[in-house]
């Protein structure tokens, strides 16, 4: 990986495989804006910044060498070669080779494990568009002011010492008493989040299904999107439509290794083809 240091940021050169738009508007990650110049700003790991592309080269403003190789380098998955995982991936299923042509600039975002669990448990029969708008909430009124406008995410703590009521000016419903038992069994260390990186894959998930809540699904998320699990395979809605119609001689472990990345490419050509499930 080759990058450079320039004013107010880092220049990393020849990053191939990476949309901005796919990557952070595509339902992995709830924090982040387009801005009208096609870059996006938004906040991860408490920090600010604005990352865009010219070319291939990525572009990562208000950071510094330091960060970048402390977080964003792993953020963004930098290390990993999806040129060459979706090569293999698309070997697998013909519909998986359209769909992994239709995104290839999609790529698994190395979130903050506690954010991740928190806002896929928000994410339970719901929008990405209202999901933003709790979790926007959610941060302005319990996590700490960045700059002035910005807010960090409210850490498992900060959480656990309030009562579901407290979290009713967020408009999250029934998912107030799921994120104060998530803050608490996490502050009470009775389900180990950095443990489920290096736990079997079963028993990752047994571990985060024990908060209240939590099934399969969100499991799955956290593991994938907080925990860089890329062998997970959540299944929402659309991904089950899609295993039904698409791919229905299938199972998630068909998938193989980065299962987890070939979701994320089936999730995204389902959603942004709906005619597809047209009868």
């Amino acid at each position: 990986m080759n990058y450079e240091q320039i004013n107010n940021g880092i220049l990393v050169h020849n990053v191939s495989s990476l949309e901005l738009a796919q990557t952070l508007d595509c339902g992995q990650a709830f924090r982040w804006t387009e801005n009208e110049d096609k870059s996006f700003s938004g906040v991860a790991y408490g920090k600010f910044l604005t990352v865009a592309l010219q070319g291939e080269d990525l572009c990562i403003f208000g950071t510094d060498e330091a960060d970048f190789l402390k977080i964003w380098k792993n953020y963004f998955d930098l290390d990993l070669d999806y040129s060459a995982i979706r090569e293999e991936i698309r070997q697998i299923h013909p519909v998986l080779n359209e769909a992994a042509e239709f995104a290839p600039g999609i790529r698994i975002l190395q979130q903050e494990p506690w954010e991740a669990l928190c806002t896929f448990i928000i994410s339970q029969n719901n929008n990405i568009k209202r999901i933003k708008g709790i979790v926007e909430r959610l941060c302005e009124s319990f996590g700490e002011n960045i700059d002035g406008c910005q807010y960090s995410f409210p850490s498992a703590e900060r959480l656990a010492a309030l009562r579901p009521d407290d979290l009713a000016p967020l408009r999250a419903g029934f998912r107030n008493r799921y994120i104060i038992d998530a803050a608490q069994k996490v502050t009470a260390h009775e389900v180990e989040l950095e443990a489920c990186r290096t736990l079997p894959y079963a028993e990752a998930r047994r571990e985060l299904c024990k908060i209240t809540g939590v099934g399969t699904k969100v499991a799955d998320c956290t593991l994938l999107f907080g925990l860089h699990r890329i062998e997970a395979f959540p299944l929402d809605v659309w991904m089950k439509k899609a295993m039904s119609k698409l791919f229905p001689d299938m199972k998630p472990e068909d998938f193989g290794r980065y299962a987890g990345i070939a979701q994320q490419y089936i999730f995204h050509y389902s959603r942004m083809n709906p005619q597809l499930f047209e009868v």
